[in-house]
């Protein structure tokens, strides 16, 4: 701050300099998106409808796992997915998959995707009571009690 801006801060009225201080920079983040991006086209399209954005301060493409990754000071990452689908004409979504050491139950359904990236798996819920996890249902346990050593005849009444 200089002279001028110490000088304007004392003559402006108290609700201006009250709104200048309430008002919030967006902070940096990173914007992931899933695009499917088939050529080198598509791929130079992408990074030039993200380009053109206020406050991107870099922008990341991978084709091979149809990744695009924004790092800006964003305010809506909404917007921006808006924008890219837009101006490309693809279809633009949130990146869905975590890496595989980050999940605490990988092994939920519903977490593996054939057509996630080596070392990606679904995002599944962290609480592991709200997460579908495998369970046996009541038909397999069925058979399973029905060849237990405990209970011979039951398995007798199968045969």
């Amino acid at each position: 701050m200089g002279i001028l801006d110490a000088v304007t801060e004392m003559c402006a009225c108290p609700r201006v300099r009250a709104r200048r201080r309430m008002k919030k920079r967006p902070q940096l983040e990173t914007v992931e998106m899933k695009v499917r991006i088939d050529c080198e086209g598509c791929e130079r399209r992408i990074r030039k409808a993200v380009d053109g954005v206020r406050g991107v301060t870099g922008v990341e493409v991978l084709p091979k796992q149809n990744k695009v990754a924004v790092t800006g000071y964003i305010d809506d990452p909404a917007r921006l997915m808006r924008r890219v689908a837009r101006k490309t004409g693809k279809k633009v979504e949130p990146w869905p998959y975590v890496p595989y050491d980050v999940v605490p139950h990988p092994y939920a359904p519903g977490a593996y995707d054939k057509k996630a990236p080596p070392g990606y798996v679904r995002n599944v819920v962290a609480d592991p009571d709200a997460a579908p996890l495998a369970r046996a249902s009541s038909a397999e346990v069925k058979y399973t009690s029905a060849f237990s050593d405990e209970n011979p005849n039951a398995a007798c009444a199968v045969m």
